[in-house]
């Protein structure tokens, strides 16, 4: 898919979240295309694009970010904005599936990031997309620290200072 070209799915448009989910692979199928065809074992393992990792929820849009957002709490992070990307659509007459974008973090982890490399302040605080797919299917998705260590050029020790969202977003999925 070209970044020019635009795409329907159930008469909804849905090139504007391909671009967010990193668009087509070099296949040419879209993250939306594969969700829904694995099993949970293989989208667990298999949904990782371009820096990007997506796992399964068996929870509803709301129900995930209010998990999410409890455990920020418990954790002690600061949750920083919940942005409503379906809500707003829907106020000015248009139509999209569940999209709720979480940012949260901890500023004694994340400030020794930005100072290193400033840049980095684009992609913190941490951010969970939280979004359901036409079909109804929920998923999360994030950033994953190799690919914000790559793309700041961090060091390991810096890279470390963001690993938590992969237990985060695990406890959040995880039906126990």
């Amino acid at each position: 898919m070209s970044s020019s070209s635009s795409t329907t799915r159930n008469g909804r448009w849905t090139a504007g979240v391909v671009v967010i989910l990193g668009g087509a692979d070099m296949t040419g199928v879209s993250p939306y295309d594969r969700l829904g065809t694995e099993t949970q074992e293989e989208t667990m393992a298999a949904t990782t694009t371009e820096g990007i990792a997506t796992k399964r929820t068996p929870f509803s849009v709301e129900e995930t970010v209010a998990r999410l957002t409890r455990l920020v709490d418990e954790k002690g992070l600061v949750l920083f904005a919940v942005v409503d990307h379906s809500g707003e659509a829907a106020k000015v007459g248009l139509e999209m599936p569940g999209t709720k974008l979480v940012l949260f973090g901890s500023p004694a982890a994340g400030t020794p990031v930005m100072v290193a490399a400033p840049l980095a302040a684009l992609d913190l605080p941490l951010k969970v997309l939280v979004w359901a797919d036409a079909s109804g299917a929920v998923s999360v998705s994030y950033n994953t620290p190799d690919y914000l260590a790559a793309r700041h050029h961090l060091t390991d020790e810096l890279r470390a200072r963001l690993d938590a969202i992969g237990p985060i977003t695990d406890a959040v999925v995880s039906e126990s």
